[in-house]
This record gives C-alpha cells, sequence and structure tokens, in this order.
C-alpha cells in the first residue's frame, strides 16, 4: 500500500461550468503538518524543561534556553529543520555551557530524551481528519512539510492522514522558490492553490509572495524562529480559528465572499 493515495483528480471534477462561476476557483488544497495537523511543538517543549533539568548545574533556565536558541539559528543551515538537528544543538549548547566539562553520561541523558521525542505516539489535533477528508473529496490535495525525512514518514503513517493526500513532499524549508516548484510539479498555479499552516513564516507568507492563497492556523505553542508579522490586509491571507472552519472558509473564498 503506498503511503498517500494516487491522483484521482479528475474523479473530483466539478460539472462543467461550476468554476466559471466562482470568483477564486481553487484546485489545490496543502496542509502543514507539524502543529497544523497533530502536535509536535509541545514535546520539543517539554524535552527543553528536561534538558534544563539536566544542565541546572551549569547555567541558569533563562541563559540555557537563549543559547539553545542560539544554537538552533547557528546549525539549521548544518542539519535541517526536526528532532536531530535539536538533539545536536542541545548537545552543543551542554559542551558550551559546561566549558567542555559535561560528562558522558549527562550527553548519554540528552541523546535519551531525544530518542524519547522520536518514538512519542501522534497526536491530531482537533478536526484535522474531518478538514483533510473533507478537502480531499472536492480537490487535489497536497502534504507540504518540512524536517527530517524518517521522521516526518514515521508520523504520516502513524497519523492515518496519509491515504487522503494526492502527494506528499517532504521538504528542507518552505521558501517562495520551493512553494513555485512544487505548484509546478503537482500541476497547480499559485492562483488557484491554497497553503494552511500554523507558521507565518513558513506556511503563510512564502505563498502569498508567489501569488498563492495563505491560511493561519494559529497554535498556542510556536517557535521563536517560526515568528513573522502578520500580512493584514493582504487579499489572498486568511485566518481560522483551527481546521473546522476550513471548509466553510475555502467555500467562501470560491463564491467571492471571502
Amino acid at each position: 500500500m503506498p503511503l498517500y493515495k494516487v491522483d484521482t483528480r479528475s474523479e473530483k471534477a466539478p460539472q462543467t461550468g461550476f468554476f466559471s462561476e466562482m470568483a477564486h476557483p481553487l484546485k489545490t488544497i496543502a496542509f502543514d503538518a507539524d502543529d497544523t495537523l497533530w502536535h509536535n511543538e509541545r514535546f520539543f517543549k517539554l524535552t527543553q524543561d528536561r534538558f534544563v533539568a539536566i544542565l541546572a548545574d551549569f547555567a541558569d533556565p533563562t541563559d540555557l534556553d537563549a543559547r539553545l536558541l542560539a544554537a538552533e539559528r547557528r546549525n539549521i543551515g548544518h542539519y535541517g529543520y526536526g528532532i536531530k538537528g535539536f538533539m545536536l544543538s542541545m548537545i552543543e549548547t551542554a559542551i558550551d555551557v559546561s566549558d567542555g566539562t559535561v560528562r558522558g553520561h549527562v550527553i548519554r541523558e540528552i541523546l535519551d530524551v531525544g530518542n524519547d521525542m522520536l518514538g512519542h505516539p501522534v497526536e491530531l489535533l482537533p478536526h484535522a481528519k474531518q478538514a483533510v477528508e473533507a478537502m480531499s473529496e472536492t480537490h487535489h490535495v497536497l502534504l507540504i512539510t518540512k524536517g527530517d525525512l524518517l521522521d516526518q514518514e514515521r508520523k504520516l503513517a502513524q497519523s492515518g492522514l496519509g491515504g487522503m493526500f494526492d502527494g506528499v513532499e517532504i521538504v528542507s524549508d518552505k521558501k517562495p522558490e520551493t512553494y513555485r516548484h512544487l505548484f509546478e510539479t503537482h500541476h497547480t498555479t499559485p492562483a488557484e492553490t491554497l497553503m494552511v499552516g500554523n507558521s507565518m513564516k513558513s506556511d503563510v507568507l512564502p505563498v502569498l509572495h508567489v501569488g498563492g492563497w495563505g491560511v493561519h492556523v494559529p497554535h498556542d505553542l510556536a517557535w521563536a524562529l517560526e515568528h513573522a508579522d502578520e500580512p493584514t490586509g493582504h487579499e489572498r491571507y486568511r485566518m481560522v480559528n483551527d481546521l473546522g472552519e476550513l471548509p466553510e472558509l475555502v467555500n467562501k473564498i470560491e463564491s467571492g465572499v471571502a
């Protein structure tokens, strides 16, 4: 069985003339994964709390958090996004704050808490399954997520959502050129594509930049490196409180009333 379904766009095609009556016909709905469809940042936060406790003898919690964030910022270009890069940044920070005196058993503890993250069960966010299922009945549906390939594949397989997607793209970063390439690959244009995600920086702004629709789904926890200002007033920007509101929003956009 494939991880995601075979493209069946022809089976979803609307009746002749349907799109011509719409102000904004949408062909493709794309979803982010982490903290959009399932919980993710909460596990990073819990792990970071454990990391602070492990290094309590070496650094003040506030200073340690700041130094870990700085390490993550430096290392994204080397390690990419995801748990494994986070683990390496924790180890680097432990060595730095201890002036190289940290013992092997402490490094072992850091590896253990990171491995706990890699094995944590997937917990879907409210309305995630219903929203993806509803969109898959009427549109070409994609999953576009960044992070570690093996970990993202694991989470998608455990989520039970894989069979609803026409395509799955796991990328190293989300920039305007990334989306432009993916939209071309999946035979859709930015103007007829809507991207849904919790990150303003990665899921909304780059899509707006190439001419697509960006829908922000705020999450209670947000990684500092994903912060970006809201594009207030942009004609293709929308916000929903949760994924339960997405089908109605898509309908309104296509009807020209939102």
